[in-house]
């Protein structure tokens, strides 16, 4: 069965004035989230070449959008090429990332290795197929970022995806462990970067709307039904529903851990603590304060 792009159709009826104003908002602040996630944790310096790996889905589509935009203005000059990896799926529209990437005057490069004969060989029907598939993905795409000489392999991963993987670890491998926005490649080659960090997956879905990217459906992994992360992605939009700023607040949580508050004794040595004699902030005192207040991210739909 052949895959053909999808157009999301925004609904009819709304006012063109108001759609513009939402929209130029939208992208606003898209822009300014991956900004602020840029300069928070360095991810893109003076003469950097930057490899934004392009797969076909809104997630890609957007951050290569953003990145362009904030490219006219930056401080600093950066190249970006967009890499994408044809894994042979069948059906795949082999015409439709070209067309885009000339229509944009974006530079790219087009992979074509079967891995997805690799991985639907490998893994039994029924099973999560998307460990192995991201493996295989990265190894690929770790070697052409050398070849091309990329010094920074842009991911499309953003917050949400960030926090469910932080509640799949939490829930299923007994970590404290999520994706980070900036880390080296295993074999330390490579600085791999997710500028989409800060940016909930509602604005992307919106964006694609808006910029009626022409989406390309997986047939792997996102052809897989009630995978631990679509469950854990469903709790996380229900909190988002039923409390709102539930979601902002565990976000800022992974940017303020106190490693003595935990019980990681290869972080911090709890078997060498000793009293000191000196007031220490970080001390106890019996009970904790309840100092709750605003996240940074608070609320950023109604901005």
């Amino acid at each position: 069965m052949t895959s053909q792009p999808i157009r999301i159709v925004p609904p009819a009826g709304k006012d063109p004035r108001r759609e513009t104003f939402e929209a130029n908002k939208l992208a606003k602040r898209l822009r300014r989230l991956v900004g602020d996630a840029i300069v928070d944790f360095n991810m893109i310096g003076e003469g950097d070449r930057v490899m934004v790996c392009l797969s076909g889905g809104k997630d890609s589509y957007g951050l290569l959008e953003v990145l362009l935009a904030l490219r006219e203005k930056a401080p600093v000059r950066f190249e970006l090429i967009a890499v994408n990896l044809d894994q042979k799926q069948p059906g795949f529209p082999e015409t439709v990332l070209p067309d885009y990437l000339k229509a944009r005057g974006v530079p790219f490069h087009i992979v074509e290795q079967d891995t997805y004969s690799i991985v639907k060989r490998v893994i039994p029907e029924g099973k999560t197929m998307c460990s192995l598939c991201s493996r295989l993905r990265r190894g690929v795409l770790y070697r052409v970022a050398g070849e091309l000489g990329a010094t920074r392999i842009a991911l499309g991963h953003h917050r949400d995806d960030i926090l469910a993987t932080f509640f799949l670890n939490l829930f299923h491998a007994g970590k404290l462990k999520a994706m980070p926005p900036k880390l080296v490649s295993d074999d330390g080659r490579h600085v791999v970067i997710r500028p989409l960090a800060y940016v909930p997956e509602s604005d992307l879905v919106a964006y694609a709307e808006l910029k009626q990217f022409p989406i390309i459906p997986c047939t792997l992994c996102g052809s897989q039904d009630n995978l631990q992360r679509q469950v854990v992605g469903a709790m996380l939009k229900d909190w988002q529903k039923r409390f709102p700023g539930r979601i902002e607040s565990i976000l800022r949580a992974m940017t303020d851990v106190r490693a003595s508050h935990l019980m990681d004794r290869k972080i911090f040595d709890f078997a060498g603590l000793m009293a000191t004699g000196h007031a220490d902030d970080e001390g106890d005192k019996a009970f904790d304060p309840e100092a709750f207040r605003e996240p940074k991210f608070a609320d950023l739909s109604q901005e």
